[in-house]
């Protein structure tokens, strides 16, 4: 593989990280507002934010199959 190719494979990975873990940061932040929803109770809000969490969630699960896969790609391509 071309140090150019390597460099913009390398990079890619580093970006699709960053995504996971504002994801990541996500998470964490709706999961304050569910825990203050114990001292304030909405369940409107509660809802919202259960449904938020879980499709945060999803997207971290997606994303960490999205880096494995391309991990190997990378992998593959630096053997050649």
């Amino acid at each position: 593989m071309d140090q150019s190719k390597y460099n913009e494979m390398e990079a890619m990975l580093h970006k699709l990280e960053d995504i996971k873990n504002s994801q990541k940061s996500i998470i964490d932040k709706i999961n304050h507002v569910i825990t203050d929803l114990f001292q304030h109770p909405d369940k409107d809000l509660e809802k919202a934010m259960e449904d938020a969490h879980e499709r945060a969630s999803e997207n971290v699960d997606k994303i960490r199959e999205a880096i494995e896969e391309y991990e190997i790609k990378f992998n593959k391509q630096q053997q050649n």
